[in-house]
């Protein structure tokens, strides 16, 4: 060990935990600012999809469609790659939000509207379809259970497994780390004013199960190393001694992810394809944060809650 650099963590601790704390800050600031933005999935209304060709002017667009109807209306606008005849498709989606359901004859006027307004433009009507506000509320919920239940079974995995280093302790900093990296999902999508959809569900999952990985790798090897050194160092020195050796492989590995995920959103804002877009982003975002989350908050947590526990054994 002593050929090998060893990085102080624990020592940088209050530095690591100012910027986590910065970021939430800021993310708290925006939330109510902003507010918490949810798709129709999830706040209930309908969605009406048309193609066209060609451009348009999104004032114009924006107008003729709140003119074709008294519910409030948004939109969005993506390329169509299955487009042809050599011309530049895209599809845009009208979102009506509200409980009712938009009945045929509004969607009649809206394509009258869009076709007379955009002659050149070929609007034609695609699909439509309607999810009611307290389905959409229970869908919410249910998604919320399963991220719940994931990290729960996560964490009781972590304590059985680790008991020679402080099974529960072990696991409950891993939950405050996991709980960590959905915050910061969750502040991304308020700070990008990003509507909360079924990615961000699929997203917090996928980072909860990359983060405790990497969080697990460094356990790992706090527990070999426990073995080889005993008692001759306390558990800061362990930890340090530790992540040091894994430090290069968890980076190496959430750069690697980082630069295939960065391909997919590259190709996704090239295309306009605002559903790839909405999924990539906040995974780099919780790539990072999973990297930082396992090197420098659950290990710093767990050195703390070691420390607190053998000056109460002294005491006693």
């Amino acid at each position: 060990m002593k050929n090998k650099r060893i990085f102080d963590f624990v020592g940088h601790k209050k530095i690591f935990f100012g910027i986590s704390l910065t970021i939430i800050a800021i993310g708290i600031i925006c939330n109510f600012i902003f507010g918490t933005q949810l798709d129709i999935q999830f706040k209930g209304g309908s969605i009406v999809k048309y193609s066209y060709t060609g451009t348009v002017d999104e004032t114009e667009l924006k107008d003729t469609l709140q003119n074709a109807t008294e519910t409030q209306v948004s939109f969005a606008i993506s390329k169509d790659l299955l487009g042809t005849d050599g011309q530049e498709s895209y599809v845009i989606s009208v979102q009506f939000a509200g409980n009712e359901v938009i009945n045929a004859d509004v969607q009649d006027t809206m394509t009258k509207a869009l076709e007379e307004k955009f002659p050149d433009n070929n609007f034609a009507y695609l699909e439509s379809n309607s999810v009611e506000a307290s389905m959409g509320a229970k869908f919410l919920w249910k998604c919320l259970a399963a991220i719940a239940i994931a990290g729960v079974l996560m964490v009781l995995y972590v304590t059985i497994r680790f008991k020679k280093i402080g099974g529960l302790s072990a696991g409950v900093m891993a939950l405050i780390a996991l709980v960590h990296d959905v915050a910061m999902i969750y502040f991304m999508y308020v700070i990008f004013r990003m509507p909360i959809d079924s990615n961000f569900i699929a997203v917090v999952l996928m980072i909860i199960g990359y983060s405790l990985n990497d969080t697990i790798v460094i356990y790992d090897r706090v527990r070999e190393e426990k073995k080889l050194l005993g008692n001759t160092v306390n558990a800061a020195e362990l930890f340090n001694i530790s992540a040091s050796g894994v430090m290069k492989r968890t980076i190496c590995t959430s750069v690697t992810t980082l630069a295939a995920i960065g391909t997919v959103y590259v190709v996704a804002l090239v295309f306009n394809i605002p559903s790839v877009q909405s999924f990539a982003l906040p995974m780099i975002i919780g790539v990072i944060s999973g990297c930082f989350s396992s090197l420098c908050i659950a290990g710093e947590l767990w050195v703390m809650w070691q420390n607190h526990k053998q000056s109460a054994t002294v005491k006693r």
